[in-house]
């Protein structure tokens, strides 16, 4: 038996265990238990980002609408590095718990803010939160699965968004027009309950401890926190002088950077930057895809209220059937005759991605039925559910078990770290040209602020269509 085979939970589990599929009856209350995990931040991403214009015009916060998504990214990104650390040392348990506790807090914080400073901060809370939970979750998967599973529970986690993708923005719409945005926030907290009582009991049994039971396993690594923290920082700066736009902001944007490059340099895989083959191109395709995407969407129902008049539930729903065609994408790449043609499937993803993103501000002219929009983020998400799955099935392929935790937390600080960069990017660009003094009423919209949106989405198509050229770099060279 191989080092790595003796790592493989599969291995190591009596033959009654070993039994096929996610929901057989060895795997089926870990599987609904980490999954219902996924559905709650689902609800959480599609109902907030209904709410999000509202929010941000009852609080005086529109100029501020970017950092409210990017403030989430922010904190999550020294959450995973913690997470990762935790999860390879300690086991993933204590890290899911207490990010599943402070996501909860954050959502409590915001739902309670007067002014968008507080608003920000809430979702500071939750994006800590959910950086331990998505790297917990990673290594749960790389632990408790066999590798011929992996690609299934990747697919279901993309389901575990279709309800949500349905039914968020249509009750987040409606509980915001007849109850208030508040509400959307303080009652998510309620779907904490469920997944918990479900979940941590078979996490653990399967999956808790460090990797072989190692004695002195449980010492953190100091310089990967001082570089998390230094990332956090970094990113934050980063984003407030994006923000601001006064000469003055490049103080505290020149700080970020100087914080932000040598901590990139030291989480990431050598070469990411350069796209360098394997791990280090699996790690920036993540962040490429992920921060294009991301991006552009968090601008579609502003641009939906604004520009065309939109209702906060009909512009939510635009995105509803994303969900959908996400978990369809997911569960194709799954497939097992897929799997010799991962890579092939990742390029046509990414061109799905790019394709939708700059197809999206075409509803800037009246004339093009809004729609549109609905038709065009479905194709992209399916192109999503094809790259985003693949990428971790990929990561995990190329990990030694005790190197699981940090690698998915390199994975999951390309995907936030992207969104940060390029939120601050748009957002600046967006304020810039007089987007942030957009009201949610189409009546007030001015000639100049269908060109702020358009600033958002035709760099972000751009991103994306670089993503496709770096799926040709996944594989490493045969010798």
């Amino acid at each position: 038996m191989s080092a790595l085979e003796s790592h493989d939970p599969a291995v190591l589990r009596p033959p009654a265990e070993q039994e096929d599929g996610v929901l057989s009856r060895a795997y089926r209350a870990l599987s609904v238990g980490i999954v219902s995990v996924v559905v709650l931040i689902a609800f959480e991403a599609t109902a907030v980002g209904t709410a999000m214009p509202v929010a941000a015009r009852e609080l005086d916060g529109v100029a501020l609408y970017a950092f409210a998504f990017s403030g989430y990214f922010t904190t999550s990104l020294f959450g995973m590095v913690l997470s990762g650390q935790w999860s390879d040392r300690r086991g993933p348990l204590g890290a899911l718990t207490t990010g599943i506790g402070a996501f909860a807090a954050g959502l409590a914080v915001a739902g309670t803010a007067r002014v968008m400073w507080v608003f920000i901060l809430g979702r500071a809370v939750q994006g800590l939160g959910g950086g331990l939970v998505i790297v917990a979750l990673y290594v749960v998967v790389g632990r408790a699965y066999p590798e011929r599973l992996r690609p299934a529970i990747m697919a279901s986690f993309a389901a575990g968004w279709v309800v949500p993708s349905i039914v968020g923005p249509l009750a987040a719409g409606a509980v915001t027009e007849h109850l208030g945005w508040r509400w959307v926030f303080l009652g998510i907290p309620a779907l904490v309950v469920f997944p918990l009582v479900l979940a941590l009991p078979q996490i653990r049994r399967r999956a808790s401890g460090p990797v072989g039971g190692k004695a002195g396993a449980g010492s953190f690594d100091r310089r990967r926190i001082r570089l998390a923290l230094g990332i956090s920082l970094g990113a934050g700066l980063l984003q407030y002088a994006a923000q601001d736009l006064r000469p003055l902001s490049l103080l505290p944007g020149l700080a970020g950077a100087a914080l932000l490059v040598p901590a990139v340099l030291g989480l990431l895989p050598r070469g990411t930057y350069r796209a360098a083959r394997g791990l280090p191109s699996v790690v920036l395709l993540r962040g490429l895809a992920a921060g294009s995407f991301i991006a552009a969407e968090s601008f579609v129902p502003l641009m939906l209220v604004t520009q065309r008049g939109l209702s906060p539930t009909l512009a939510g729903f635009s995105l509803a059937a994303g969900g959908g065609t996400w978990a369809l994408g997911s569960f194709v790449q799954s497939r097992p005759r897929m799997m010799p043609y991962r890579e092939r499937l990742m390029t046509v993803g990414m061109v799905l991605v790019a394709a939708a993103i700059v197809t999206a501000p075409s509803v800037l002219v009246h004339s093009v039925p809004v729609w549109t929009v609905a038709v065009a983020w479905g194709v992209g998400c399916f192109g999503m559910g094809l790259v985003i799955a693949s990428t971790s099935v990929l990561l995990l392929q190329l990990s030694a078990p005790e190197e699981a935790g940090s690698n998915s937390a390199a994975l999951q600080i390309s995907d936030a770290l992207s969104n940060v960069v390029l939120l601050a990017a748009t957002g600046a660009a967006f304020a810039a040209l007089g987007g942030g003094t957009a009201a949610t009423t189409a009546a007030t919209t001015e000639a100049g602020r269908p060109a702020a949106f358009a600033a958002v989405f035709l760099p972000m198509a751009a991103v994306a269509l670089t993503g496709a050229w770096v799926t040709r770099r996944l594989r490493r060279q045969e010798a």
